[in-house]
């Protein structure tokens, strides 16, 4: 019996949001709506940038990292999630921990954290609510297979990979080594493309782990057109179907689409006012995953996400209150 509904492993960052426009963006060099990583001395500059030169406050600082937000939702939902990452024995580490354990997710962490710099990113959002990063890895750039919990893995429904992971050689270890262990336990295997600059960079890394086998992938629209090479969204859900058995694709304020192993479907969106798409995809994915280990279907669970999604994008920040979450998301009223 599986003890674990979601196993999680990806960066463990902490999350500083600012509201910017595109003059500041074109000010920094900063490709708009993309991650971009950085160094520490960058890091320093473009807080400086912010903060002193153009004198912008921030907005709100949570604990972050796509797969986290992702498993953060699951376990606000309900759901049993274990999340393997690498944060350092600093305060921001001591944050990352305690963010993670005020919603119960269980964790590596307690197994002892090294000395360094955990992760951090700041995210700066446009007033068309579209979100540009820049992260300083830090410490999980060296997260590894010592991060990982095979008996918790073994014993879960679903592996959560993030995509994010292939930037670090020891990191796309961890992802494909998670994935080998959860093949042989029968646990079913996810992927999340997580960014087009990583589908853009690491075409070859996303490639071998679909060839290892996975069994469902996450992904936004224009993600999967850079990796399939397709021009049209049904020709991205064609391709991606050549590399998986099932898709769950997201298309903005259109909602998504999904593919459960037989066939496609297109599930609008909710209509909203966004302010902020920071997490957005993480949310739909926590949502989704939720969903379907209740046994929901795949279009009922793409109706849920996208209504998770939709509330998410309402207010700042890539997590949501639980309370918010448990007041607000109801499985039966939307599926």
């Amino acid at each position: 019996m599986k003890t674990y509904d979601v196993y999680g492993i990806g960066n463990a960052l902490v999350d500083t949001e600012y509201e910017v426009d595109d003059e500041f963006l074109a000010a920094a060099k900063l490709p708009k709506g993309m991650m971009t990583l950085i160094e520490a001395d960058e890091r320093s500059r473009l807080i400086k940038l912010l903060e002193e030169e153009h004198e912008i406050e921030v907005i709100k600082q949570a604990g972050g990292g796509s797969a986290a937000n992702t498993i953060v939702a699951i376990a606000q939902l309900g759901g049993k999630t274990f999340y393997s990452c690498k944060v350092a024995s600093d305060s921001t580490g001591d944050f990352f921990m305690h963010d993670l354990k005020s919603v119960g997710v269980e964790t590596n962490l307690d197994d002892g954290r090294e000395e360094g710099i955990t992760g951090k990113c700041i995210s700066m959002v446009t007033p068309d609510a579209e979100r540009t990063m820049t992260t300083h890895l830090g410490i999980t750039q060296d997260l590894s297979t010592k991060e990982l919990n095979e008996g918790a893995l073994a014993s879960a429904r679903y592996l959560y990979i993030e995509g994010y992971l292939v930037t670090s050689p020891t990191g796309f270890e961890a992802a494909r080594a998670a994935q080998s262990i959860a093949r042989g336990a029968g646990t079913t295997v996810s992927l999340t493309l997580s960014d087009p600059a990583m589908v853009e960079n690491f075409r070859d890394a996303f490639d071998e782990l679909a060839a290892q086998g996975v069994d469902l992938i996450f992904c936004n629209e224009e993600e999967a057109r850079l990796w399939t090479g397709a021009s049209t969204r049904e020709a991205a859900m064609k391709g991606l179907i050549e590399r998986c058995s099932r898709i769950a694709m997201t298309c903005g304020k259109e909602g998504a689409m999904v593919f459960d192993g037989k066939e496609v479907a297109t599930v609008a969106g909710y209509p909203t006012r966004a302010v902020d798409t920071t997490g957005a995809g993480d949310m739909f994915a926590g949502a989704f995953l939720y969903a379907i280990g209740t046994g929901a279907s795949f279009e009922s669970a793409a109706r849920f996400a996208n209504r998770a999604a939709s509330l998410l994008v309402g207010s700042f920040g890539a997590r949501l209150p639980t309370q918010v979450v448990q007041r607000e998301l109801k499985l039966g009223e939307t599926a």
